[in-house]
């Protein structure tokens, strides 16, 4: 059952993956922001949705959207190809910039998302209490 669990999310995950990319046009410089935003925003999401998930949700609807959804929504394959397609085309500054922003970037989002979760989680507990 953990695998249909796995399977619905990420095909959401996916999709909604996809349809951003068709939303968010490339930049003329060939920074991928596409993959960019959408890496970002799953660093985010998942840094807020584990300890939400944690204290409100099942373990499975934790595989639904934390392993299924958000994994199959960011993608640090296409992250990795893009980066050595930058380095091909003789691109070094943009692919520098892109793999220390996505790094930098990344990582503090996961961070605003835990701690935003966090806050929110006593929020809950002292108004309830």
């Amino acid at each position: 059952m953990n695998y249909l669990f796995i399977l619905i999310g990420g095909f959401f995950g996916a999709i909604l993956r996809y349809i951003i990319g068709l939303l968010v046009h490339p930049l003329s410089n060939g920074f991928p922001i596409q993959t960019f935003l959408i890496n970002i925003i799953g660093c985010f999401f998942l840094g807020f949705f584990l300890p939400m998930a944690k204290v409100n949700l099942k373990p499975e609807y934790t595989l639904l959207i934390g392993t299924g959804f958000t994994g199959a929504f960011t993608t640090f394959s296409t992250f990795s190809l893009e980066n050595v397609a930058l380095i091909n085309e003789k691109k070094l500054l943009i692919s520098l910039i892109y793999l220390i922003s996505s790094l930098v970037i990344g990582i503090s989002f996961s961070y605003l998302g835990f701690k935003a979760a966090n806050k929110f989680n006593k929020l809950k507990g002292e108004t309830s209490s």
